[in-house]
């Protein structure tokens, strides 16, 4: 009876959305460490702004009969969903009204806004095929990983006016290919479900061959930060262990591994990589 009740309280923290809020919510405060901003907001609205449109998103696909794995679940928990996510909508409107929170950064959120939306309602439509950035064949993975680079990075940074330097540009870069590899277990685990026009690259090359291209990834991201005008140690460091960690869970991914693998293991990545950068701050 516990199992069965713990069970329960695992599968609604992941499939309603808060544990992926939680990685959100600490991957941008890896930026606002990073950059040495004093106080901001923008991690928590990161992390209720995905409970809302990954709920958005959840809901439409559900309607267009995709994830028929995840219906029951849905409507069973409807209303616990629905408080939820009102409930952020509320904490998202006092933190943009009610605190210091700079309104003018949300024009640099508005393009991937625009990409979230059309993940999955289409952009337009040819008889009956609908294209959105989710079924544009071999354009999933990018959308996904350069909306959130961009929310991650140049968000709260434009938030607290911090200029856009070469640097950020480059760790914008490394974001975008982190997010690469960190978004390739979880093709790899839909390659049976995911439609075959869908064009994802481990259905395209093959499992072994997006593996490679994923290890390659890592390396060029961590070649980059030789390319900074600020050379922190520290930051290289950081870098080589998460990158390390990335590529342990891509390798040990396949088809066959739980969705638990890639919905909770996976998606805790920048839980780790957080505890790693406060770790560093605080020791060195």
């Amino acid at each position: 009876m516990k199992v069965q009740f713990l069970k329960k309280i695992v599968n609604f923290y992941i499939f309603s959305n808060i544990h992926v809020a939680l990685a959100g919510y600490c991957i941008t405060k890896i930026t606002v460490l990073k950059y040495g901003i004093q106080q901001s907001y923008v991690p928590f609205f990161v992390a209720v702004s995905i409970i809302i449109s990954y709920s958005f998103i959840r809901f439409i696909e559900l309607k267009s009969n995709k994830l028929n794995w995840l219906k029951d679940w849905f409507y069973y928990n409807i209303k616990s969903i629905l408080i939820l996510c009102v409930t952020c909508g509320v904490l998202l409107l006092f933190i943009v009204f009610f605190t210091g929170f700079n309104r003018n950064s949300l024009l640099t959120l508005f393009p991937f806004a625009l990409m979230t939306f059309f993940y999955v309602i289409p952009i337009f439509k040819i008889k009956n095929l609908e294209f959105s950035f989710r079924n544009f064949p071999a354009v999933k993975i990018f959308s996904i990983a350069f909306a959130w680079a961009g929310i991650t990075v140049l968000f709260p940074l434009n938030e607290a006016n911090v200029n856009f330097s070469f640097d950020v540009f480059l760790d914008f870069i490394q974001r975008f290919a982190l997010l690469i590899v960190i978004t390739l277990p979880f093709d790899i685990r839909d390659l049976k479900s995911d439609p075959e026009n869908l064009k994802t690259l481990p259905q395209v090359l093959g499992v072994k061959a997006s593996k490679f291209i994923g290890v390659f990834l890592l390396v060029f991201t961590v070649g980059l930060e030789f390319l900074k005008n600020v050379f922190v140690e520290n930051n290289l460091i950081e870098l080589l262990i998460i990158s390390f960690i990335i590529g342990l869970f891509l390798w040990f991914s396949s088809e066959k591994k739980s969705r638990y693998y890639t919905s909770f293991w996976v998606e805790s990545i920048p839980v780790y990589w957080l505890i790693l950068v406060v770790y560093f701050l605080d020791n060195f």
